[in-house]
Order: structure tokens, then sequence, then C-alpha cells
């Protein structure tokens, strides 16, 4: 992971550290701007927060590239509320300076997205970490016709002493084999802090996160909205900051994991579920008929308790990985689904009240059948325990299939 700014951390509002070292600044260079009315290519977006060591650096690196490769941009700093005179060295370098008061890396990065004039953007840090010098593969992607260009820090390259060896090893590459996973995508780092995309492209994403997991969001909806994303290789050097990163490793590593999971409805509800589901009903149909002997192991009671169990959870949980599909494609957070695809062709609120009504009735059936059988033996004998939980839970799953089958045609209601 690269050093990120902090979703919640205060600073004190009296602290001008960095305000020795205007002095030296060089003026802004002409050839970041262009004549008002013209349309700018290309905006530069660092996010800052206390950030006055190395501002000025990333700023003129970024000046440069736009000369060097007569790119008609500009560079914006979106300042999250700095107190070391982040906000004069911005503006002495050149750049467009923006204010974001809402805290976070996501809040700032989508405050200097929308003041960006750019036809396309690129956001890096602002910590001289990433080579702003450097930016032409992701401008000849974005050309190209790629609405998101994110680059790849282990096919660039990682100087010694530029990632903790917990992102490089463990870290990065298990959320990036996650996001691959999950999203079916083939980005070989899932959250690089380096990469360009189309303002036009990221609009219709309707980012919301304010906090760290923005990096992850942007991906994901793109992966998820078909959006066209190629991968470029970048550099990444130790930043040249003397104090520590903003970055928390376990707190944003798991904002990162919570972000991909929540977004992923197949893999947090409908696959677990239906492994429970399967399992538990495999259980249930094995022992229905008594206790089972398989080589030295014994399947008793015990074990048709927990189908039952399995069953019933893995029902529930699959239940919930239907609604939050249904959910995501309903709410715009995704534009297709499998799940819901297979919904809308096979399910109506009719239906569903049948396949339940089906099954409750199943196993009241099973259920009466053994009270007619207790009546007529005067209550002695067999208490029928493996049938009875098998009636239980053909009852219990037709009661829950009834009113999920309405609660799905309440998610699936459209508002104006």
């Amino acid at each position: 992971m690269s050093p990120h700014l902090a979703s919640s951390q205060q600073y004190p509002k009296s602290v001008f550290g960095g305000l020795a070292a205007l002095d030296s600044l060089p003026q802004p260079a002409e050839a970041t701007t262009t004549l008002a009315g013209d349309m700018l290519e290309l905006s530069i977006i660092m996010p800052c927060l206390n950030e006055a060591e190395t501002l000025a650096t990333c700023i003129n690196k970024a000046q440069q590239f736009l000369r060097q490769h007569n790119v008609k941009g500009e560079v914006v700093v979106a300042d999250n509320g700095s107190t070391d005179g982040s906000q004069v060295i911005a503006t002495r370098s050149g750049a467009k300076l923006i204010h974001v008061k809402k805290i976070g890396y996501g809040a700032a990065l989508l405050g200097g997205i929308e003041a960006a004039e750019g036809r396309y953007i690129i956001m890096g840090d602002s910590d001289d970490s990433y080579d702003f010098t450097n930016l032409m593969p992701f401008v000849e992607k974005l050309r190209e016709g790629y609405d998101l260009v994110m680059g790849n820090r282990f096919k660039g390259g990682i100087a010694p002493g530029a990632m903790p060896p917990l992102h490089r090893y463990l870290g990065n590459p298990v959320l990036s084999w996650l996001g691959r996973l999950f999203f079916s995508t083939s980005l070989g780092d899932f959250h690089c802090g380096l990469r360009g995309f189309s303002r036009a492209a990221v609009k219709r994403l309707e980012m919301q996160t304010t906090g760290m997991e923005f990096a992850s969001e942007m991906v994901v909806k793109a992966s998820l909205y078909g959006q066209r994303i190629a991968e470029v290789p970048t550099t990444l050097a130790p930043d040249g900051r003397s104090r520590a990163p903003h970055l928390r490793s376990w707190r944003d590593g798991w904002r990162h994991l919570r972000f991909l999971l929540l977004y992923s409805p197949r893999w947090l509800f409908l696959l677990p579920g239906t492994a429970m589901f399967g399992l538990g009903w495999l259980l249930l149909l094995m022992l229905v008929w008594g206790p089972v002997q398989v080589g030295r192991l014994y399947f008793g009671l015990h074990y048709i308790v927990l189908g039952s169990l399995l069953a019933l959870m893995g029902f529930q949980t699959m239940a919930l990985g239907v609604y939050a599909s249904v959910y995501s494609v309903t709410e715009r957070f995704a534009r297709k689904s499998a799940t819901v695809s297979l919904i809308n062709r096979y399910f109506n609120l009719e239906r569903g009240i049948g396949l339940g009504s089906l099954l409750f009735l199943a196993g009241f059936g099973i259920n009466l059948y053994i009270l007619c059988i207790w009546l007529t033996t005067g209550f002695e004998g067999h208490l029928h325990i493996s049938e009875t939980v098998l009636a239980m839970t053909l009852m219990v799953t037709g009661a829950q299939t009834v009113f999920s089958s309405f609660f799905l045609s309440l998610l699936g209601i459209e508002r104006k």
C-alpha cells in the first residue's frame, strides 16, 4: 500500500513549520496553464495533508511533465486542512489550490476531481514517492479510450525502503488477489495511488467513500460498471517526508478488505451459504432413515441436528446474498448481476409463495404423519426424531422462502 491520508486524524491549527522554505521556492512555470476558454486535456490532482516537505517538488515535477510533453493541463492541490503551510507552498508553486473541509483521503480527491478542468485526471500522492515526470504511459492509454489506467508498482519497480515488507509481501498481494478473484479483473496492483481516469467516466461511478477505501471503490465500481481498465508499470520511491505516513497498516487494510467484501455478495454470502446449505441437506437426507456407519465414522443423531442447523444457516446466508445483489443493482452500485438476472428470469412473488408453501406443507405433513403414528400406538415406541428434524427444517425453510419473496419484491420496487 502507498502512504495515504488518514481518514479521521485531526491536526492543531497553530503549527506552521513549513513556511521557512517558501523563500527558496521557484516561480510558477507558465506552461502549466492555458488561455481562458481553452479545453484542458489533463488535470494532475495531489491530495495534501501537511506535505510541506515534498509538495513543491511534486508540483514542479508535474509542471515539468506538462511542459516537456506539450500537454495542456493543470496541477490541482486538494488540501485537507494542512497546518504546516502547504497551502501557501501550493499557491507559490503555481498549482490550483482547493480547500476540502471534510477530512479523509477520498474526500480530498473528490474535492479535487470536482474542481478539475481537464478531460483526463491523474491522481498521485504529494509525498514524492511517485514520479510525476513519467506520466506519459497513463496519458497514452487515456487517449486510446480507456476509462481507468492503473499504475503497477510491482512491474515498474519498488525502490528499497519504499514499501514496508508487510505491505509488499502480504497486504498488497493478498488484497489485489482478492480483488481479481471477486471482480474478475486482471490488475496486479489494486491499490496503487498513481492512476489516471477520464473525468466523465469517474463521474458516472458516483463515488461515495471519503476514507482510504476510496482507492478500492474506484477500481471495484469501474469493474462492476464494465468500464475499460488498463495497467501500466510505474515506480515507487521512498517518500521524502521526515514524519511517519498517515496510513495505518491494519486499520486501513481492514477498511479495504471490508469494502471488497461488501461489494461482492457472491463471495460474502452466496458461495458460503450454498456450501452450508448443500452440506446440511446431504446430512439430513443421509440420516433421515437412521444412523449411518462409514468405515470407522459413525453418523448418529447429533449429525442430523448439525445438518438441520447448516441447512437453515445456509439458506439464510444465501437469502442475504440475494438481497444484497438485488439492492446493489436497484441502487445502482452495480449495473448487472448474474444472480439478479436469474431472479428476473425465473422468480416472481407468486412463485416464491408457492414454493415456500409447498415446503412448509411437506414438513407439516411429515409431522402430521408422525403424530398419527403416535396416536395409534398409544404414545409409545420410537420417537421418530430424525423425521421430526427433517420436518422442522422443511417448515422453517418454507416460511423463510415465503417471507423472503415478499422482501425481494419490496427491494425490486423502482423509485422515481
